[in-house]
């Protein structure tokens, strides 16, 4: 088990359905960190921002942007994560990929598509939560409007670490700011949540707030309002072992079973 893991996100504007400048800007950006970085984390659709268009960007799973990332992952010696649309079965999946140094790949699809903004009518929801092992931490990677729905993130696994991607809008950021507090309280979790600046092609704009908050609900590392950078933050795993046995909350959660 290695007790400490060095986590990075890139907060950023994202150019409109273009994958290849994107993949330009996050490659420079990923070669400036720290050899010391374990994983690195993007925001939701990174390579094209939350469009409604996937027929015009989808990928499959050995398209550009995935071959790209795994390149990234092994030159660099990190995982890295991010959400991009994936054509597969005749369907679109807002997928989240964990690319490990290895090259190798875990993905979780969207659960909750964001009706609000019709993402439920182009893209097929996922079906199974994913729980990724990592230098012996357990992580679970979420997508955005995932972030409202606390029974799906709830911590049945024991998991170290939740990972939000989002493309979250300034006009409600409070409940982004809010949710991702909540979720770290009530699974005594740390929380990484990494969102994106700027306007995009549908005049929706984007504030950031991205940040790392510990198991307390304390925040570890941020960014300002709609500023572009990096959050960076070093976990513990024994402050969260220690703080786990102490309280014991999670001993005490509900029984349940979610229906698909």
């Amino acid at each position: 088990m290695q007790n400490e893991l060095n986590i990075v996100g890139i907060q950023t504007n994202l150019t409109w359905e273009n994958p290849e400048k994107n993949r330009l800007f996050f490659e420079k950006e990923i070669n400036k960190l720290s050899k010391n970085t374990d994983i690195v984390v993007l925001p939701e659709l990174f390579s094209t921002g939350f469009t409604m268009f996937p027929e015009k960007v989808a990928e499959k799973m050995d398209g550009i942007t995935v071959l790209w990332m795994q390149k990234i992952a092994n030159k660099n010696n990190i995982a890295l994560v991010g959400s991009l649309v994936i054509s597969e079965n005749n369907n679109y999946y807002n997928r989240l990929l964990f690319v490990y140094p290895s090259k190798k790949i875990v993905t979780y699809n969207k659960r909750h598509s964001f009706t609000l903004a019709g993402e439920d009518l182009v893209y097929t929801s996922g079906e199974q939560k994913c729980i990724i092992d990592f230098k012996g931490w357990k992580i679970c990677p979420l997508i955005c409007y995932d972030l409202r729905f606390p029974v799906w993130s709830r911590n049945k696994e024991n998991y170290d670490v939740l990972i939000y991607v989002a493309n979250w809008p300034s006009v409600r950021i409070q409940a982004w700011n809010t949710l991702l507090k909540a979720r770290a309280i009530e699974n005594i979790s740390y929380v990484i949540g990494v969102n994106r600046v700027g306007t995009d092609a549908n005049k929706h704009s984007y504030s950031g707030n991205s940040i790392a908050i510990d198991f307390l609900g304390d925040d570890l590392a941020s960014l300002q309002e709609n500023e572009a950078g990096i959050i960076q933050t070093t976990l513990l795993k024994t402050n969260l072992q220690d703080t786990r046995k102490k309280l014991g909350f999670l001993n005490d959660m509900d029984n349940f079973k979610i229906n698909i």
